[in-house]
């Protein structure tokens, strides 16, 4: 199989499995979703995506009917179902189905969705380019939910402009991108944003912060402007799958290039670790 649904137990084809109209997602986008990336039928860092996703959950008071490891296992079975050796492992959970109506309903049960699709591992060590985007998202970027539409807009907005990427921007502070979190080195720092109601904590992210503890990169969890990031030595975006890219222009204008050797540094840690995880180093 080389692509996979899942939905409540119902397992086919991607473009085969049905979702029921008034499933909430269909109303409302009444969910939460994570995604992670499957080499060889081997997850990485599964436990932190299951962690936030949990977490992610709970904020909206939604009561999983599916434990951790019950979630685990069953990704795990579904990646093996997959024929291609890499893989986008994608899943989220609705409120459940039932007849349109604003308030939570009382009887519905969580509903549980799972797509597997191949996926082809990027070269983190080419060059990106990047459009800043006024960021008119609710107050809630910290949980990853369905409601995605100003991030869709503004990625087509960074496509249009034949851009890899669109860094949101609130009044003068950067917040993220449109599906990744940014991050900029200057002067031998790693600044990156706070872990507030206005960025989703990214997995990738903290593996970074755990890399520069590692290597002695001091780490300054704090927001930074948008002069500061065109200013920076390097802009760098993160997500489960792109790791870690670098800029080399923001809105048609030439950044970056100040650090190599550190960047360099950086993106081979990320690297490294994930190709021993998969044991394809």
């Amino acid at each position: 199989m080389e692509t996979l649904g899942y939905y409540n137990g119902e397992i086919g084809l991607l473009e085969e499995v049905r979702i029921p109209m008034n499933d909430r997602a269909c109303w409302f986008g009444d969910g939460v979703y994570d995604v992670a990336i499957s080499v060889d039928h081997r997850i990485f860092a599964l436990e932190e995506h299951l962690d936030r996703f949990f977490t992610n959950a709970a904020l909206l008071y939604m009561v999983p009917t599916i434990t951790k490891p019950q979630l685990a296992e069953l990704l795990h079975t579904l990646v093996h179902k997959v024929d291609n050796p890499s893989q986008f492992v994608y899943w989220q959970m609705t409120r459940g189905t039932a007849l349109r109506s604003h308030a939570f309903p009382e009887a519905a049960a969580p509903n549980l969705w799972v797509m597997i699709k191949p996926f082809i591992l990027p070269d983190i060590y080419q060059k990106i380019q990047l459009i800043t985007v006024e960021d008119t998202r609710f107050l809630h970027c910290n949980i990853k939910t369905l409601n995605l539409l100003p991030n869709v807009l503004a990625s087509e907005k960074a496509k249009q402009a034949g851009c890899t990427e669109a860094v949101f921007y609130r009044g003068n502070r950067v917040t993220e991108g449109s599906h990744t979190n940014v991050h900029i080195l200057k002067e031998g720092i790693l600044h990156t944003a706070p872990r507030d109601n206005l960025i989703l904590p990214g997995i990738s992210r903290a593996h970074i912060i755990t890399h520069c503890g590692k290597l002695n990169i001091p780490v300054l969890e704090k927001p930074f402007t948008r002069e500061e990031l065109f200013e920076a030595d390097e802009i760098m975006i993160s997500s489960a799958s792109t790791f870690c890219m670098s800029a080399s222009h923001i809105d048609g204008r030439q950044v970056g290039g100040k650090a190599p050797e550190l960047l360099r540094t950086l993106q081979e840690a990320l690297l490294d670790e994930f190709h021993r995880f998969t044991h394809r180093r």
